[in-house]
Formats: C-alpha cells, sequence, structure tokens
C-alpha cells in the first residue's frame, strides 16, 4: 500500500508500506478514502514534535470497513466509517467518563500504532469502540458531505471542547484566538452553542479572514498584543468578552487570551502549547479559570453528526484545497506556506 511518511524537517513523501493486518480479534482494516492535514502535523513537518524520521502520518480520516475480526460486533465489511483522531477502548474509566482522550488503553494514530491516516489503508484498534457509523447498512455519504465528515475527526470537535471549555452560554460575546481551521471551527461551535456575538483575532490571511466574515462574526481584528486587548474591551464596554477561546498555542496567545477575558470567566484552550510559561498571579487578580486540553473526539462527534447529516452545520468548509494522495507533499508545503487553510486529501483519486 502506500502511505505519507516523515523522513526529516520539510520532507514528507508517499512511500510503499507493507498493508495493514488483523492483529486481535478487536481490530477492523479500513480503506481511507479521504483525509485532513492538520495544523499539528505541521509541528512534525517542521521538525518541532518528538516524531521520528521514518513514522507515517497523519490522523484525520474516513473510508470503508473492509476487513474485521472475530469479536467486532458492530460494523461489517463495507460500512462506511468516521475514524476519531485517537482510538480508545470504551471500557476503561476514563472512556466510561468520556474522557476518551485519555484512554489507559487507547493511542494516538502512528504513536502507539504504526498506521496513520494519510496512507490507502489503516488498522483500526477497539474497533466497535472507536469508529462511528453514519449510516447503516454500507450507505456512502454524498461526496459533498465527506469534508465535513473528514472535519468531525478533529478540527470541528476540537473547537467545540474549546467552546465547551470556555463555558460559552447562549447570548455570549465571545472572543476566539487564531485564524485556523480549529479556530474557525471554534467559531462555528461557539455559534451552535448560542453565542451572540463572536469576535475573532489574528486574521491576516485574506482565504481566512473570509471564511471567517462569511460565518458572520461581530468582528474579525487583525492585531495582536496590547491592541488587541484594547480593541476587544473597546468592543465589550470595557469588561472583556464572557467567553474566550485560545486556539493557537503560543505563549503570546495565552497572554492575549487572558487579558482579554471579563473577571470571573474561563479561557478554553485547545492550541497545543508550545513554549507557554503562565503565572497563575496572572489570573488570580480577575478569579480567571482555564480549561480544555486535548479534545475527546469519540464522545464528541455523536452530537454533532446529526447536525451535519441534516445540514445545519458545514464544517468541511475549512478545507480550502485538495489533493490526490500522490501531492501529499505539496500539500504540506502549501499549509506550511499557508497557501491554504486546510488541505483535504483524497486518498483514492489519481493525479
Amino acid at each position: 500500500m502506500r502511505a505519507a511518511v516523515f523522513h526529516g524537517i520539510g520532507d514528507i513523501s508517499i512511500d510503499t508500506v507493507p498493508d495493514p493486518v488483523i492483529e486481535r480479534s478487536t481490530d477492523a482494516i479500513i480503506s481511507v478514502e479521504a483525509a485532513g492535514v492538520c495544523g499539528s502535523d505541521l509541528w512534525t513537518y517542521r521538525g518541532q514534535s518528538a516524531v521520528v524520521p521514518g513514522a507515517r502520518i497523519g490522523h484525520e480520516f474516513v473510508g470503508r470497513v473492509v476487513e474485521a475480526g472475530t469479536d467486532v460486533c458492530d460494523f461489517a465489511v463495507d460500512d462506511w466509517v468516521i475514524v476519531p483522531f485517537r482510538y480508545s477502548c470504551g471500557e476503561c474509566t476514563y472512556c466510561v467518563r468520556g474522557l476518551t482522550c485519555s484512554c489507559i488503553n487507547g493511542g494516538f494514530w502512528s504513536r502507539e500504532v504504526k498506521a496513520a491516516g494519510q496512507g490507502e489503508y489503516v488498522r483500526v484498534p477497539f474497533a466497535d469502540a472507536t469508529l462511528i457509523k453514519p449510516y447503516s447498512g454500507g450507505e456512502r455519504p454524498d461526496d459533498s458531505l465527506i469534508p465535513s465528515l473528514v472535519a468531525l475527526t478533529d478540527v470541528m470537535v476540537t473547537g467545540l471542547h474549546g467552546a465547551r471549555s470556555a463555558q460559552v452560554c447562549p447570548g455570549d460575546t465571545v472572543t476566539v484566538i487564531g485564524d485556523g481551521a480549529v479556530a474557525i471551527s471554534a467559531v462555528m461551535a461557539a455559534q451552535w452553542m448560542g453565542a451572540g456575538r463572536v469576535i475573532v483575532l489574528g486574521s491576516t490571511h485574506p482565504v481566512r479572514r473570509d471564511l471567517v466574515a462569511n460565518l458572520g462574526v461581530e468582528a474579525v481584528l487583525n492585531v495582536r498584543g496590547d491592541e488587541a486587548v484594547e480593541q476587544v474591551r473597546d468592543l465589550t464596554d470595557g469588561l472583556g468578552s464572557d467567553a474566550t477561546v485560545e486556539c493557537v498555542g503560543s505563549e503570546q496567545s495565552f497572554l492575549t487570551a487572558l487579558s482579554v477575558a471579563a473577571a470571573g470567566t474561563t479561557v478554553g484552550y485547545v492550541g497545543l502549547p508550545h513554549g507557554v510559561a503562565i503565572d497563575p498571579a496572572t489570573m488570580f487578580a480577575k478569579n480567571l479559570g482555564i480549561a480544555g486540553g486535548v479534545c475527546p473526539a469519540r464522545a464528541l462527534i455523536p452530537g454533532l453528526l446529526s447536525e451535519v447529516l441534516a445540514g445545519n452545520l458545514n464544517p468541511g468548509a475549512v478545507f480550502t484545497s485538495r489533493y490526490p494522495l500522490d501531492a501529499v507533499p505539496t500539500a504540506y508545503s502549501d499549509l506550511d506556506q499557508r497557501k491554504c487553510v486546510k488541505p483535504l486529501i483524497d486518498v483514492a483519486r489519481k493525479g
């Protein structure tokens, strides 16, 4: 089979790798139809993660079951499935609590298992607990829905996790920090949860600005630091935002989030932190809370799936470019150079 392999900084190629096989009776083999390239994949591409050369890459994917282990009860060959960015057992204490991202038996694609989503086939452990079937009886989604279903594997539910962590309530003024796919998803999630006004900070890219503006936000502010804080306060009668979602992960973005948040509110963070050092005294005087982290995708996807299938949510809008599998290196380069918001990989498409 063919799959994307990381060889070093800026070096991704499509290589021939061994086909996956059933290793445990609870496994399933998925033929991948579409996959996403995530902003967090860029940390690997740039050499800023612990991923070692030779590892496969990709954790956002959907496709069809082509083989199922003898103890897989809920899925059969030809079932079309959504695969969360982390697999989970469904039975441990954390899974029962809905914190599937902390499953003690689970793991991440290309880390605890060699398999990864930017390739033709993937072995999925704990298939019954991990996979999600949008339809019964092997029905395949319409092509127009597939980008949104790929978005559910990670960015859309991560945006929702950020908004939930920030405790967005109906009528709230929400500030979202960032202009990437997760930030755009957080805007959609906040609006879905009933936010009255949404302010977006940090959108310098014209396509990203247009995407955000088309969602009907109140303001898109191309400013940072003290100027950003001042403009948010001007828009909120000097109080700050009722809920704040941090989607970048830099120290500056965290400090900005804490500064624009109104006293007594919570900052939800889903940006992967890099080089962030926060003094608790920053939060103490304003009674600020901070919550978030890795999204429990498997627990959150079902709640959004019906909205996507009904046409009430279109998280697939974050995919602004499409590539065949052979063009994955170009997709990474384009994302790294901000030529697109998020690449969609049509795995089965040739050339």
